[in-house]
């Protein structure tokens, strides 16, 4: 079977490494840890302690090195990034269009300073 899995964290190819994983092998490209619950088919965010595997123990640190005897290679683990851009457009739709902010005229200025004095008068 040819080992076609990308690295859970980075997306580099592992076809280099031989299988099963080893507890001490990492990521050529970004150096990250690899017989990690990230990466392995019993990885499930949906159910307890993020793992299928039932009888298997707890791991605290789902991406640091384990000694799991339970872990499976999963071939699908890495997941891009979604695009966090946010344009300019879309913030001005969420924020009331291209209404320019009101500018600081002097007559603006004193309403605020008499509506703030009159907070504080008795």
């Amino acid at each position: 079977m040819q080992n076609s899995a990308l690295c859970w964290k980075c997306g580099a190819s592992l076809a280099q490494l031989s299988l099963p994983l080893m507890r001490q092998d990492v990521c050529k490209q970004c150096g990250t840890d690899l017989h990690v619950c990230k990466l392995c088919s019993f990885y499930d965010l949906a159910v307890a302690k993020h793992c299928r595997e039932t009888i298997a123990e707890e791991v605290s640190d789902k991406q640091r090195a384990n000694f799991c005897d339970y872990f499976v290679l999963n071939q699908h683990a890495f997941k891009p990034a979604a695009s966090s851009v946010i344009t300019k457009s879309a913030l001005e739709n969420l924020f009331g269009g291209n209404s320019a902010a009101p500018k600081d005229s002097a007559a603006s200025v004193n309403e605020a300073r008499n509506a703030l004095d009159s907070l504080f008068k008795k």
